[in-house]
């Protein structure tokens, strides 16, 4: 995180904790690969986010993990309750809500995969309700502004098949070795926009009966596998 929202947020005397529904070796793993400067705890049966559903502070939206998620990981997953989507809290010492944001899986963040609040909006949110001497507590962000801005699905979409080479979707799960998944998607598009030149140029250079054939082959395989995508990901109405 190189905001400088941690050093920001431990220099007020407060401490920043990673919660992930993957198991404690998993989280220590991603903590020590990824350098991240916070404790990461692993809570794979969600008694950390049931105590927030509890206590009405966040209610973390749950997903199912199905063979799309575990296939191409290259250690077991072990979810008995399943993914609970992102989430942001901020409390007291006296458990008053100083801020706090759940992801909504849509279409418009690639079923909760993309789109965060930006650690320094997040930071000045909590120093505006740290200013204000009252016990109230901080209403549900609904509209952040967004550390990044997220990808079309229909493009999220494509790069999962070509992250797969365009044979069937492959998430950008973490591998255990180091590196973050997310950096992939730089390779990943420039995958895609290859394939897409090699198809123009197939079709520019090569018999266009011959390249038909071809792409009517290949049609079912990439619906397939675009359709896989649009039913797995969690989402709902906007």
């Amino acid at each position: 995180m190189k905001s400088g929202a941690v050093e920001a947020i431990r220099a007020a005397g407060g401490e920043i904790y990673g919660i992930t529904s993957e198991p404690q070796a998993l989280a220590t793993r991603a903590q020590a690969d990824w350098e991240l400067p916070f404790e990461c705890v692993g809570d794979p049966h969600q008694e950390i986010a049931d105590t927030a559903r509890e206590r009405g502070w966040l209610d973390l939206r749950v997903g199912e993990v199905g063979d799309f998620l575990t296939r191409d990981t290259a250690w077991e997953v072990s979810h008995p309750k399943g993914f609970f989507q992102p989430g942001v809290i901020a409390l007291t010492p006296e458990q008053r809500l100083l801020y706090r944001w759940q992801s909504v899986p849509t279409r418009q963040n690639a079923g909760g995969a993309t789109g965060r609040p930006s650690a320094e909006h997040v930071w000045e949110q909590i120093q505006q309700a740290l200013a204000e001497k009252s016990d109230s507590h901080a209403a549900l962000d609904e509209t952040p502004p967004l550390d990044s801005k997220p990808p079309p699905f229909a493009l999220f979409s494509l790069m999962l098949m070509a992250h797969g080479w365009f044979l069937r979707p492959k998430a950008f799960t973490y591998q255990g070795n180091g590196e973050d998944p997310m950096k992939r998607f730089p390779m990943v598009m420039l995958r895609l926009i290859v394939f897409i030149v090699m198809w123009i140029s197939a079709f520019a250079l090569l018999p266009t009966l011959w390249v038909c054939i071809a792409l009517v082959l290949y049609l079912p395989i990439a619906i397939r596998g675009v359709r896989s995508v649009y039913t797995t990901f969690q989402v709902e109405a906007t």
